[in-house]
């Protein structure tokens, strides 16, 4: 009894850097934000401006099975530790300006640390849950995440409207505030003891590709680029749909991407939970039928209060996607975790397949046309929802 004591309290214990690093993960979401302030300040078109997230995205189709390979020499958690330290140097490097080169710069190393740090940190979970808490433990840890990509639109608003003339920096203040964070978990989590799993064997780039192979893997991996496509999709569009049919500024529309991210919060937290009792597939169907509502609804809408509506029902819908078919593919491998996560990190790519999209969908045909790819991906991930296994 005492020994079952001492193992929960143990795992407790590590469980909290863990979910500190989730939230450090979290900020790769503040690209949505900041684009739209780039866009404002250098006066670029949505195709350029969509440009910023789509090459934090990029970084994940090149790192995501390199990581893979890297954790199976050096282990998880140091592979983790260094994707926080690649984070924090990229959030410093906006504190000297914010000129087109260096934002991209300050993007792609956001990208690089954040792909390093996802594929690795899901699978460092694996070793302090049972594999039945999995979903709903990686649920709270996006929980966690989707607090930090709450918070950066509502820290750039209010460095933009109070900060600039005292410090210069304005919306930028943002990068200051999660670099000391990023720099905490690092000290957090590298003196936090974590016993990890050995690989049986050292995998090269072929056979992790290899595993696409596999006809339930590859639609996971789809899943993934659909989830994540709509996700920043709607972070970046969101406030651009309520200037466009409301002739509303950017500080007074950028409240639409804090919206979806407070109902994007809320259902992870719920998420957490519901996913210990209700079964994955039922979940996850009735979360992408939210998702389906929502893009009928931001497709037609011309009022504040409705846009309000679809933006929060797919911020909901869309918070516990990845937890789910992330689950789903480890559980369905797990002699291959490692190989595994990263493939499914790398199908965060679809973070730059989907703005790149909606940038010149919403240039030929409004926000409209952006609207239509996220929709895409909807239907996609309504076909995945009969595909779901119910593992044990």
């Amino acid at each position: 009894m005492e020994n079952s004591i001492a193992t929960k309290k143990s795992s407790l214990m590590q469980l909290i850097p863990v979910m500190l690093c989730f939230f450090a993960m979290g900020f790769v979401d503040l690209v949505g934000s900041a684009s739209n302030y780039v866009q404002k300040d250098l006066g670029l078109t949505d195709a350029q401006a969509n440009l910023f997230p789509s090459l934090v995205f990029f970084w994940f189709l090149i790192f995501a099975v390199p990581t893979g390979m890297l954790m199976n020499r050096i282990g998880r958690k140091k592979t983790v530790l260094i994707s926080l330290a690649i984070t924090a140097v990229s959030l410093v490097i906006p504190l000297f300006g914010e000129g087109y080169w260096l934002m991209l710069a300050a993007f792609s190393l956001l990208g690089i640390g954040n792909a390093l740090m996802q594929t690795s940190l899901n699978p460092l979970v694996s070793n302090l849950i049972s594999s039945d808490k999995l979903a709903s433990t990686l649920t709270f840890g996006q929980f966690v995440k989707a607090i930090a990509s709450f918070l950066a639109p509502i820290l750039c608003a209010w460095g933009a409207t109070t900060l600039l003339p005292t410090f210069g920096l304005g919306w930028r203040i943002l990068f200051v505030i999660y670099a000391v964070v990023c720099l905490l978990s690092v000290a957090i989590l590298g003196a936090t003891p974590i016993e990890e799993e050995r690989p049986d064997k050292a995998s090269g780039i072929k056979e992790c590709l290899k595993l696409l192979g596999n006809p339930f893997i590859l639609i996971c991996f789809i899943g993934i680029m659909c989830h994540v496509g709509i996700d920043v999709g709607t972070n970046t569009t969101a406030p651009k749909i309520i200037m466009e049919r409301l002739a509303l500024s950017l500080e007074e529309a950028s409240f639409a991407t804090g919206l979806y991210f407070i109902f994007r919060t809320a259902g992870c937290f719920a998420g957490a939970f519901i996913l210990r009792y209700m079964k994955p597939k039922l979940f996850f169907g009735i979360s992408v039928l939210m998702m389906a509502a929502s893009m009928a609804i931001l497709l037609t809408a011309h009022t504040l209060t409705a846009i309000y509506v679809g933006i929060a029902l797919v911020g909901f819908g869309n918070s516990n996607v990845f937890s789910v078919v992330f689950s789903q593919a480890i559980t369905a491998m797990p002699n291959e975790k490692n190989e595994v996560s990263g493939l499914m990190i790398m199908g965060l790519f679809g973070g730059t397949v989907f703005p790149l999209a909606m940038g010149y969908a919403a240039d030929a045909f409004g926000q409209a046309g952006a609207v239509c790819v996220m929709a895409a991906g909807v239907i996609y991930l309504l076909y995945y929802t009969l595909r779901i296994k119910n593992f044990k």
